[in-house]
């Protein structure tokens, strides 16, 4: 077995440390959810806690880790005698696999034996050896969506369930949930988002020295594991020492009201959403007391909690940077430093008063996307004719319709298109391939039905074989790969209508964010195109990318679809069970490159050719309409909507009209 890398020997990341210490401290503060670009030691800070945390006593025996001094009543490897003897094994950090199956997590019933003997024959899942330990999630925002629905549920009750056609098995599931991601992936899901009690940003040192370190740790570590581990050994077992020493104090910590005002007033001026973050809040704060061993909260340590739980908390869109203004912060908490009681007519002394909460706009940094914005500048035509100008803000972002693939697919879950998933509505029934994992009840019965005298059946039970169960076949929603092929061209180039193109543009990208799509845009103007955005699951990155897009020049339309079906090949190759939609964002005009009104229109038969799903959002403006856009639609096989017909409050019809001429 390979020695863990010491905890005291990961350099420069204090905040991460800080908050994996908070949470062995106090585990009810709601785990630590780790941002950062890749290689700067974020599963290496988690991996290496788990020798920091003390023993756990269980049940000998005991699948499910029950505390002897309290054993839970419901274990299924139950009952257990209260107060009796235990043993203790090292604390367990758990990792779960992005692409675990449901059964993996949850645990598995064995149906056949269930229905044929009546007996509860379970299988423990991740969520089971996780229980008063650590569930640490790699990637965490790669997590597919049932996986997610199920740690949400274990995390708000404590316990895991699990159901199969009304035998039902319940164990607790209470642990620390750690996750790691790279942004640039893919933003979280909101819900799960708010069930991580901290939040870290880590990034690597720029300091040469520090770098030299790291390099020099991680060399000495692969030379000799074990002599590197015992040369941390003493700093480690102070750490462990303290830990054990903060979680004694913990109880005897005193949280004033002049401290909870202060958490208050700041979740109200940060304008989060709901009590949780109070709550936490207030967790961690009582944890850093205790790490510093004090019994007081003071405000260094709220203002410490502010920054570790607040941040995820604010986002109201991924576009939104994540931070804090902390000049905003330490106004709040200087504002409501006071032990004095809350002035009891209500007006200036608490959080709800009206000098406890400062303005949304004040602070250098905003909510909303305008924060990460650049200001919108005129920009002039640049010399020498080739009529670029500078890039132009976004419009205002709306609630765009849903576009869908007509057909049924089998890609992965998501919100977009139909397709046939493990999870959704049952639509019929099959013999399994493998385990059977959604039993469908009815198809067992009146298969196994006309077989019971032969088989010898006597009592009113029903006599099941393996051959008899079937599996039932659902239908759900897959996310999809949403291509934009945006004209950045000089017919598209007056300003006010570009703006009112990237507010669409970013209007899809938040609902493919939604939606869980992959997401990729391919930029044409001058003589070529070019991919702007490779398909990734970061909406994000593709709005910086449309933020920075200069327009100008010729419209080399043939070039940009082209390039976009190249990308679609490749794609195909890489994830051949996502089906893809193509967004050519136009007003139609094909003027760059030898031929470019025939060029277009051959490539974009390709595109009906093989079947790929498109829509065209025509951006043609003016009193006289040349209808290019619809003439395109028409040769890509798909359908033709403007600006106006693209939000979510008009045109009702409008996805039955492009499943319609797809199909």
């Amino acid at each position: 077995m390979t020695t863990p890398f010491p905890f005291t020997a990961v350099v420069g990341q204090d905040d991460l440390r800080l908050a994996l210490l908070l949470n062995a401290v106090s585990p009810s503060v709601g785990g630590v959810l780790v941002r950062g670009e890749k290689g700067t030691a974020k599963s290496t800070a988690v991996r290496a806690l788990t020798s920091l945390l003390p023993e756990v006593a269980v049940v000998p025996g005991c699948r499910f880790s029950c505390d002897p001094a309290s054993p839970d009543s419901g274990c299924p490897d139950g009952p257990h005698d209260g107060g009796g003897g235990g043993a203790s094994r090292p604390a367990r950090m758990v990792e779960l696999p992005v692409g675990a199956s449901e059964d993996r997590l949850v645990g598995a019933l064995d149906i056949e034996r269930a229905l044929a003997e009546g007996v509860k024959a379970f299988e423990p899942g991740l969520l089971a050896a996780a229980h008063r330990g650590i569930l640490y999630v790699d990637e965490v925002n790669l997590l597919h969506d049932h996986l997610v629905d199920l740690l949400l549920d274990a995390a708000a009750m404590g316990a895991s369930y699990v159901e199969r056609e009304g035998v039902s098995v319940r164990h607790a599931a209470r642990f620390l949930l750690v996750g790691t991601m790279n942004p640039e992936e893919g933003e979280l899901r909101p819900q799960l988002l708010d069930r991580f009690g901290l939040t870290v940003e880590v990034s690597a040192s720029r300091e040469p020295d520090q770098r030299v370190e790291v390099v020099r740790r991680r060399l000495a570590y692969d030379d000799d594991p074990a002599g590197f581990a015992a040369r941390w050994a003493d700093e480690e077992a102070a750490v462990r020492q303290r830990i054990v020493a903060a979680r004694e104090l913990l109880p005897s910590v005193r949280l004033g009201d002049g401290a909870l005002r202060q958490i208050a007033a700041t979740c109200a001026a940060f304008e989060v959403d709901g009590m949780r973050a109070d709550i936490v809040m207030a967790r961690t704060a009582t944890a850093l007391a205790a790490w510093a061993g004090r019994t007081d909260v003071l405000a260094e340590d709220v203002r410490q909690a502010a920054l570790l739980a607040l941040p995820h908390r604010r986002r109201r869109n991924p576009f939104d940077a994540p931070g804090l203004d902390e000049d905003k912060l330490d106004e709040t908490l200087e504002e409501f430093s006071g032990d004095d009681d809350p002035d009891p007519d209500g007006d200036g002394g608490g959080p709800g008063g009206g000098g406890g909460r400062p303005q949304p706009d004040e602070g250098p940094a905003g909510d909303g996307a305008d924060a990460a914005r650049p200001a919108e500048g005129e920009g002039e035509p640049a010399p020498g004719g080739a009529g670029e100008q500078s890039p132009v803000r976004a419009a205002e972002p709306f609630r765009a319709k849903v576009l869908s693939v007509p057909g049924i697919g089998e890609g992965v879950a998501g919100r977009r298109s139909r397709a046939r998933t493990e999870h959704g509505r049952t639509t019929g029934a099959r013999r399994p391939q493998g385990t059977l994992t959604k039993l469908h009840l009815a198809a067992t019965v009146q298969a196994a039905a006309p077989h019971q005298r032969a088989r010898g059946r006597s009592g009113r039970g029903l006599v099941v074989r393996r051959d008899d169960l079937r599996q039932a076949t659902r239908e759900g929603r897959e996310g999809n790969l949403v291509l934009f092929v945006v004209d950045a061209s000089g017919s598209m180039a007056a300003r006010q209508r570009m703006s009112a193109v990237k507010g669409a543009v970013l209007s899809l990208l938040l609902d493919a964010y939604q939606r869980r799509d992959k997401v990729g845009l391919v930029t044409f103007r001058g003589s070529a195109a070019d991919v702007a955005l490779p398909p990734t699951s970061s909406v994000d990155a593709a709005a910086a990318r449309l933020e920075s897009l200069p327009t100008g020049g010729r419209t080399p339309l043939a070039a940009g679809l082209l390039k976009a079906h190249d990308v679609l090949r490749v794609e195909r190759l890489r994830d051949p069970a996502r089906r893809a939609l193509v967004v050519v964002v136009t007003d139609g005009r094909a003027t760059g490159g030898p031929e470019p009104v025939a060029m277009a229109s051959r490539a974009a038969r390709l595109f009906a050719a093989d079947g790929i799903a498109s829509v065209v959002v025509d951006c043609e403006s003016g009193p006289v309409r040349l209808g290019l856009a619809g003439r395109l639609a028409g040769e890509l096989g798909g359908t033709a909507v403007t600006l106006d017909e693209l939000r979510a409050d008009s045109i009702a019809g409008l996805v039955k009209d492009v499943q319609r001429r797809a199909a």
